[in-house]
């Protein structure tokens, strides 16, 4: 399985990137710009559309408090930006941008940033509270992996059950472990639908019971794929129709069962990574047959397993059931293996994502826990031939001799004699049932750290979106995203603009295309205006430059979108600034250009 992962990503991971968890990939005004007059509103651009609340967007003036004029709304009917516009009157200094939005797959995001009016000011206002309360996320993930594991117990009993055989016995103890997966999947069902308004809004758990919440939730993808869930859970009513098992299974009933279990793991596919990002059709299939597989392994092996140790002394199960679980669980290895390599290629994007994304070591970590469970597996598949194959002499211990002669070295009671014809009693052979319950359990227990991780990774930032917000924002939420660099002037006037600096901004201070922003400040600290502003940037110790930025007068501000900067490193920034006729300076700083 690695080395076909490996091998998918070499190949294929040139693609166009999938999206998912939303980026942040612009905003008016611009992360860490100062302008001469307060914005009107304020507008911010996403990757892919996201879904809106009441907090969507806020902004906090310098003294930490709100600035906003109303609640948020997409600009210009595009789904995936949001506005807001601000109050009348805004005063001078640094305010904060606070946005969280729930992505197209469902997941909530965060982040923030900040402008400045006038000038920076001293004091700023404080970053926000994380995208989603905690106790909020532990409810959210407990009854995800809940889901996971009744989906699991309720689909693989059943599977067991229709296309094993197994004994009367067995088929009820089954059918008991089919009826708690129903309840598990009901209730976590039910909870995540309660918790995902306050997931959505970032409220604290108190908003579960909110009707607006729940209005909000039932009109969105991830909410009407719950209430599907719970319809495709009450129309078979496991637990209160006939709790007799299925013995006897039919093609009609099967191929029912087959397309119900199809339906209820779309429930998943449809509000998750595989909903959004490229090739949807594709990767919705994959995901659908990956989870079937996964709940019919796991699954199985939980009813196997109660089925081996409760089996009563009378009524063991037989080896053919065993067997035939065994060529289910090599098929659904197979799919899982071959729908694992695609979504590990559409998640991760290239290969060193598998080591530098948090998705990737998650999936890494699956990876290995799913490998260690096939090497339980084979232990399994020994015994299980064993029982199909040993003598039935072999498999109950009976006494040797009888009819003749005992061997040179046996008595006549059927025991080995030494040297000293002292008697010893002759070995049991090995108890393949007992081995296989073993094995059985052990397979199980990996299994129940597989469901986590499945669990952990499902809400995840994909590799190949953590891979394109690196390279939109390679910064902390709440950081500018930028290199701001102040350079002090003094041409000898005794003006206002003889002296004073030059605030000099690079977005986002990497190697390639910049944007470059300068505002010139007086004496006094308040912005002045300039006839001629002349920046260039060269890189001595590579004899690179000097590279000049092409400034513009934009108007309160000089800008220009056309520096590219070739190479990593101290590059020195030198500005020309011009006051007048005759007065003029030029002055440097070095500055450090990231990768």
């Amino acid at each position: 399985m690695l080395a076909a992962v490996v091998v998918a990503l070499s190949l294929l991971g040139g693609a166009s990137p999938a999206s998912a968890h939303a980026v942040m990939t612009g905003s008016d005004p611009r992360e860490g710009t100062v302008l001469k007059t307060a914005p009107q509103q304020v507008t911010v651009t996403f990757d892919e559309p996201v879904a809106l609340v009441e907090s969507s967007l806020r902004v906090l003036d310098p003294d930490n408090r709100p600035a906003t004029a109303g609640d948020p709304t997409h600009a210009d009917g595009r789904a995936d930006t949001a506005r807001v516009r601000l109050t009348d009157g805004l005063g001078r200094g640094t305010y904060t941008v606070s946005w969280r939005v729930v992505s197209a797959d469902g997941h909530a995001v965060s982040g923030a940033f900040t402008f400045s009016v006038g000038a920076p000011s001293q004091t700023r206002a404080v970053a926000t509270a994380p995208a989603v309360d905690p106790v909020v996320r532990a409810l959210h993930g407990t009854a995800r992996y809940a889901a996971y594991a009744g989906l699991a117990l309720l689909i693989g009993a059943t599977v067991f059950v229709l296309a094993c055989r197994p004994t009367p016995a067995a088929a009820r103890t089954a059918h008991r472990l089919a009826a708690a997966g129903w309840w598990t999947l009901l209730a976590s069902t039910a909870l995540l639908l309660l918790v995902r308004g306050p997931y959505d809004s970032g409220d604290g758990a108190g908003g579960a019971l909110d009707p607006g919440l729940l209005r909000h939730t039932a009109a969105g993808r991830p909410g009407i794929a719950l209430l599907a869930r719970l319809a495709l859970l009450l129309a078979v009513a496991l637990p209160a129709r006939n709790r007799q098992p299925i013995t006897a299974p039919t093609r009609r009933s099967g191929t029912a069962a087959a397309l119900w279990a199809l339906a209820l793991a779309a429930t998943w596919a449809a509000a998750d990574h595989a909903a959004v990002g490229i090739q949807v059709p594709v990767a919705v299939a994959a995901s659908m047959l990956h989870l079937g597989a996964m709940t019919v392994w796991l699954g199985g092996l939980a009813a196997l397993l109660t089925a081996l140790y409760r089996a009563p002394a009378e009524e063991p199960l037989p080896p053919t059931a065993v067997a035939r679980f065994s060529r289910i669980a090599m098929t659904a290895v197979a799919v899982l293996a071959a729908t694992g390599v695609y979504q590990s290629w559409r998640g991760l994007g290239s290969f060193e994502a598998l080591f530098t994304t948090d998705y990737g070591r998650i999936l890494a970590f699956k990876a290995w826990a799913v490998l260690l469970m096939l090497a339980v597996a084979r232990h399994s598949r020994r015994y299980t031939h064993h029982l199909l194959h040993v003598p039935e002499q072999e498999r109950t211990p009976v006494t040797v001799g009888g009819g003749g002669p005992p061997p040179p070295d046996r008595g006549t009671d059927g025991a080995r004699r030494t040297e000293d014809d002292t008697p010893h009693p002759a070995p049991e052979p090995p108890d393949h049932r007992r081995r296989l319950r073993r094995s059985v359990l052990a397979e199980t227990a990996v299994g129940v750290v597989v469901l986590a991780l499945t669990t952990v990774l499902t809400a995840s930032q994909p590799g190949r979106a953590a891979t394109e917000a690196a390279s939109v924002r390679p910064v902390v939420p709440g950081q500018p995203d930028v290199n701001l660099t102040m350079i002090p002037f003094n041409t000898g006037s005794t003006a206002l603009a003889g002296r004073g600096r030059v605030q000099i901004t690079l977005e986002p201070g990497r190697v390639g295309r910049n944007v470059v922003e300068a505002v010139v400040y007086g004496a006094d600290g308040s912005p002045v205006t300039v006839p001629e502003l002349r920046l260039s940037l060269t890189l001595q110790d590579r004899h690179i430059g000097p590279l000049d930025a092409h400034l513009a007068d934009e108007g309160g501000y000089w800008g220009s979108d056309t520096l590219e900067l070739p190479i990593a490193g101290t590059w020195t920034m030198r500005a020309t600034v011009r006051t007048s006729d005759i007065d003029q300076v030029t002055v440097e700083r070095t500055v450090r250009i990231g990768p």
